[in-house]
């Protein structure tokens, strides 16, 4: 993310539907107790910072989200068909879920019963569900959604503007549009049939396939074939300018501009292909089959966010978001989290990425730009916590993970040299693609590619209290 708050409290601001859980998240993502026995799915997945986000006992495959929304009434209607597969027995399950009437609710076609428990939704199918088996839920649902508020006091979800909706999730709030297993430990493909007024566009993740206007409202049909955290996607709905391309390298590029942004945001807009070369250069190929923007007239949103394949903005993006943004395509969104303990994975490495791009294009040298962050004081807030280790959901989005994420890394680079460090960064992008990655896991890889002992660099940089010795 949110590249960046722009908030004084912040320095910065698969084709087929998978069938199976990925070994390294399957014992988080299944209750606990013995597979024999029915039981309930656990309500989180442990989390330390969002402890009911996600939820146990089962991964969510493919979404298939059938929404129409009236920006008039800011009234929608949803349908959710989610095709999972149950990772012990369940007797019952939970969705994240907040905010909207469920009309109806279905397991494997047959009704089942729920109850709402904050932003639980809990769901008892009328058969216990076998360890290993497929399933399919459908719920129903309308009302007129909004946004949830985060520990630091900010909004995401579904954010209401002027003309229709500014849909940002990161870190609670796709709950706040369809039920989801919302933590990025659970990773699905994604299908959208989104209808709004003809003259508004609706926007979401991946390749269009295409629309159709009847009776006064348009219908958009989206497709995102990759692996995706439900934080990631979007449908953000108002009046756009569209462009669409294909970048020589066969990206589906779709660009979606608010009128009132569009003389600010095309020269940067210009630029995307150039810099999707450039970080594909940097870091490997790039991760998926759709690109472009969402470039929405949201002045009281506050930040962008790098929804998947497609970021948005709440206003005509710098060069530098655009840089950040994108690539957290790479670093976030195809190699996602199992902690929200580890958003510098994210953050640290957007925010780096922005330093490399403008030592690369004539701005200032990485070193320049963290000799500057290292001048400030001791009592700079730059040094409040550790970015390995922030404490709270309230801090994720705060200075020490973006500016000394990217500091740490700056200090990796310094102490193993440009090759291998180049060669760490493509290899974590590499080894994890479409998966998860972990801190630990990152340093082990560091360390096996640059032959070198690590330990007391990370100690320092990410899990030190207070501003680090002279480097």
């Amino acid at each position: 993310m949110r590249h960046p708050r722009r908030r004084t409290t912040t320095l910065l601001r698969r084709e087929a539907v998978a069938a199976t859980v990925p070994v390294a998240v399957a014992a988080l993502l299944a209750a606990a107790g013995p597979a024999t026995a029915a039981g309930p799915g656990t309500a989180g997945v442990g989390d330390p910072y969002f402890p009911l986000a996600g939820n146990g006992g089962y991964h969510v495959a493919h979404y298939d989200l059938t929404l129409r929304y009236d920006p008039g009434t800011r009234h929608l209607d949803g349908k959710a068909v989610l095709t999972a597969r149950a990772t012990r027995r369940l007797a019952r399950f939970d969705l994240d879920f907040q905010g909207l009437k469920v009309t109806g609710l279905s397991v494997d076609h047959v009704k089942a019963g729920y109850r709402r428990d904050g932003q639980e939704l809990v769901v008892t199918p009328k058969r216990a569900l076998r360890a290993g088996e497929r399933f399919q839920v459908t719920v129903t649902y309308n009302g007129t959604p909004g946004p949830v508020t985060d520990p630091d006091g900010s909004a995401d979800g579904w954010i209401p503007t002027d003309d229709g909706a500014f849909v940002a999730g990161e870190p609670q709030g796709a709950m706040t549009w369809f039920p989801a297993d919302n933590h990025p430990l659970d990773k699905s493909t994604y299908d959208f049939t989104i209808t709004v007024p003809e003259d508004r566009a609706a926007v979401a993740n991946g390749v269009l396939l295409g629309q159709r206007t009847t009776n006064g409202r348009t219908t958009f049909r989206w497709h995102q074939a990759e692996p995706m955290a439900a934080y990631l996607a979007t449908a953000t709905v108002g009046k756009f300018q569209v462009q669409q391309y294909t970048t020589r390298d066969g990206l589906q590029v779709y660009d979606a501009v608010d009128p009132r942004e569009a003389a600010a945001a095309a020269p940067v807009l210009k630029q995307l292909p150039s810099v999707l070369e450039w970080e594909s250069a940097l870091f490997g190929p790039y991760p998926f089959r759709a690109a472009g923007s969402i470039v929405d007239h949201a002045p009281d949103v506050g930040y962008a966010l790098e929804t998947q394949s497609r970021p948005v903005y709440d206003r005509a993006p710098s060069l530098g978001t655009l840089v950040h943004e994108n690539a957290h395509q790479w670093f976030g969104d195809s190699v996602s989290l199992t902690s929200w303990k580890d958003i510098w994975l994210n953050e640290g490495f957007a925010t780096y990425t922005e330093w490399l791009y403008a030592e690369q294009h004539g701005g200032s040298s990485a070193q320049k730009t963290f000799d500057a962050l290292y001048a400030r004081l001791a009592t700079d807030g730059l040094w409040e916590f550790p970015p390995g280790d922030p404490g709270s959901g309230a801090n994720i989005f705060g200075a020490p993970v973006y500016a000394r994420g990217a500091m740490t890394l700056h200090v990796l680079r310094s102490t193993v040299g440009d090759r291998a460090f180049f060669r760490i960064l493509r290899a974590w992008a590499a080894a994890h693609r479409y998966g998860h990655g972990t801190t630990a896991q990152f340093e082990r890889l560091a360390e096996r590619e640059s032959g070198a002992d690590l330990g007391a660099l990370f100690r320092t940089w990410l899990y030190g209290r207070g501003k680090p010795g002279t480097p």
